[in-house]
């Protein structure tokens, strides 16, 4: 059992980032109750009823478990009477989310709170359920749950237990700042030097007379011409890298170009979307123009989860990045997917901020 909860906390781990710092959805519902004697009663002996109501989930407090406030009210009558009245419950949740497949977002949730009754049955509870929510827009999505509910009644002989079905609209609001996106620089404009113009030497002209013909000497002016040692486009005169090795783009001085590539993601994913795919496009245009590089690529995390959970993250993203390269014509020998986990990180893993700018991909060229 042990077992199972731990794996459960460490995938929920991965699937906690939340684009959105708060969620409220009003829902509707219907309650059965049954206490613990296992007579089909409610809190201290009102009907079965519906309910309606609203919950408020804040996104942003904790890395794990996500803070849930719900009010739920219905209208009620003892049983056997016809005396009106209403139940108001109040409570305080912890949500977990759960690896999400295709649009729909599995959660648990488990909490306590407290229930008044016009009747009188008032009493403190505590809840569990599991519930999933179905993605319809960007910040909207179908929300529906289970919930049990465990109630200590003075009214009634031993506990109560109460179900629950709830179905609402869920709607996301308060976006969360995205990293500011790498600029990678922009490859120089190509070097065109003018061609020599051709020399040429008319020969002196010769006198029609049998006497012996001198001809004057013809002095040439010495020809400068340019070179390009080193063959990689700039000639000699404005290299001032002069021995370039074969294979590497230069910019207008003759040295080599320098890229780099670094992506960021949100945390348990190794997903890219489309800015980082057109940042990768860039760099393989790159590793073409220059077949002399090759490439590390190594991937980080933030600090949130189990060691060996991010090592294997940080593994994933390098890989993703290599696969993306390979695709875009990058020899695939050329290019070497590592992972560092959380042991290199760039700022406090303390901060939101900091976190984001952790969970990264950074590229190191050599030849």
């Amino acid at each position: 059992m042990k077992k199972v909860i731990l794996s459960t906390l460490l995938a929920a781990t991965l699937f906690a980032a939340s684009d959105y710092k708060y969620e409220v959805t009003p829902v509707v519902g219907y309650l059965w109750n049954k206490g613990s004697d296992n007579s089909y009663i409610t809190t201290g002996g009102i009907d079965n009823h519906y309910v309606y109501g609203a919950q408020m989930q804040f996104n942003d407090l904790f890395p794990l478990i996500k803070p849930e406030l719900s009010l739920l009210y219905g209208n009620t009558n003892p049983i056997g009477q016809d005396v009106k009245g209403h139940t108001t419950t109040a409570m305080a949740s912890g949500v977990v989310d759960l690896p999400a497949f295709a649009q729909i977002s599995p959660y648990v949730k488990a909490g306590v709170g407290y229930e008044v009754a016009k009747h009188g049955y008032d009493g403190l509870l505590v809840d569990a359920g599991v519930g999933a929510k179905y993605s319809l827009t960007k910040n909207m999505a179908l929300k529906a749950e289970w919930l049990y509910f465990l109630k200590d009644n003075r009214y009634v002989s031993g506990s109560v237990q109460n179900s629950t079905l709830l179905a609402g609209l869920s709607y996301s609001f308060g976006e969360n700042a995205k990293p500011a996106p790498v600029v990678v620089a922009p490859k120089p404009a190509p070097v065109v030097v003018p061609k020599p113009a051709p020399v040429v030497v008319k020969p002196a002209p010769v006198a029609p007379k049998p006497a012996p013909v001198v001809v004057a000497p013809v002095v040439v002016a010495p020809v400068v011409v340019a070179l390009d040692s080193d063959k990689d486009g700039v000639f000699d005169p404005a290299d001032k890298c002069a021995n370039t090795p074969a294979g590497y783009k230069v910019d207008v001085e003759g040295c080599p170009v320098a890229a780099t590539l670094h992506l960021n993601f949100v945390t348990g994913s190794n997903k890219i979307d489309a800015e980082g795919t057109a940042k990768i496009a860039e760099f393989a245009t790159f590793m073409k123009a220059s077949p002399i590089y090759k490439a590390t690529i190594t991937g980080h995390t933030d600090s949130v989860g189990a060691k060996a959970a991010n090592q294997k993250l940080s593994v994933k993203r390098a890989e993703q990045v290599k696969a993306m390269l390979v695709k875009q014509g990058v020899v695939a020998k050329r290019l070497i997917a590592k992972g560092k986990g959380a042991t290199a990180p760039v700022a406090t893993n303390a901060t939101k901020e900091g976190r984001a700018e952790n969970r990264r991909i950074e590229v190191e060229l050599s030849k």
